[in-house]
């Protein structure tokens, strides 16, 4: 057991120091590597940031519903786990997408926010992983509220492939990046494709990272609590 355990810590350093180093390198791409676009200005960097914090929060939502799914198919506490870690880091970076999109809407729309299709099926997404949270911390029946929450993480996630095609089934001034809606790629300069997979590697593996610790950290307040209970009811 003690052997294991160190494997994984080896493992958990390895992570670390690679989500270091591609931090660094997307930092540098983002700041040094790419041109500045031509029409957008300076601000078009944030993209850099924004749109890979967007894939990473479908990314852990998909997590929590699929983990949720397990949970309440086989009943099994470390998939509820799994899926609450998940979805405090969805919730967080989603946050994040909805601080950067409106930093850069400001000076290209001339606005913070619009009720576009977009933004607002994304705040729905925000909305619906926050009251998932909620769920799971105000429930007075923890199993119960597990439960719950287990249900509302598969249906959120409902509203990802809605997220994703907004700009292409109705108007909308959002930007299509990655695909336009003529069916070609948003960023034309090699330089910006591979800043992009840069800082989206990175955005990544600093996810993987912390949803490994704090899964970690939920595991182990549950054990505390178990012990807790167990003193409680042989006191």
């Amino acid at each position: 057991m003690a052997r294991r355990t160190h494997r994984l810590s080896g493992a958990e350093r390895a992570l670390a120091a690679l989500c270091g180093a591609s931090m660094v390198g997307a930092i540098a791409a983002i700041f040094l590597y790419v041109p500045t676009d031509r029409i957008q200005g300076i601000v078009q960097r944030i993209f850099y940031i924004h749109v890979p914090l967007a894939l990473v929060t479908f990314l852990a939502f998909g997590i929590t519903a699929v983990a949720s799914a397990l949970y309440l198919w086989r009943n099994e506490p470390k998939w509820d786990r799994l899926a609450y870690a998940s979805a405090e880091l969805g919730v967080l970076y989603c946050t994040l997408v909805l601080i950067t999109g409106p930093i850069w809407a400001k000076p290209i729309w001339g606005t913070w926010w619009t009720w576009d299709a977009r933004l607002t099926t994304t705040l729905i997404l925000w909305l619906i992983y926050v009251a998932y949270l909620m769920l799971r911390n105000l429930a007075t029946d923890p199993e119960q509220g597990s439960r719950y929450a287990a249900v509302l993480g598969i249906v959120g996630a409902l509203d990802i492939p809605i997220i994703n095609r907004s700009v292409y089934w109705w108007r909308t001034i959002h930007p299509a990046v990655l695909v336009t809606r003529e069916g070609g790629s948003g960023l034309t300069d090699p330089r910006m494709q591979w800043t992009l997979a840069v800082a989206f590697v990175a955005v990544l593996l600093l996810f993987l990272w912390l949803v490994q610790v704090r899964t970690r950290q939920v595991n182990l307040q549950a054990r505390v609590d178990s012990l807790e209970k167990t003193i409680l009811e042989s006191a």
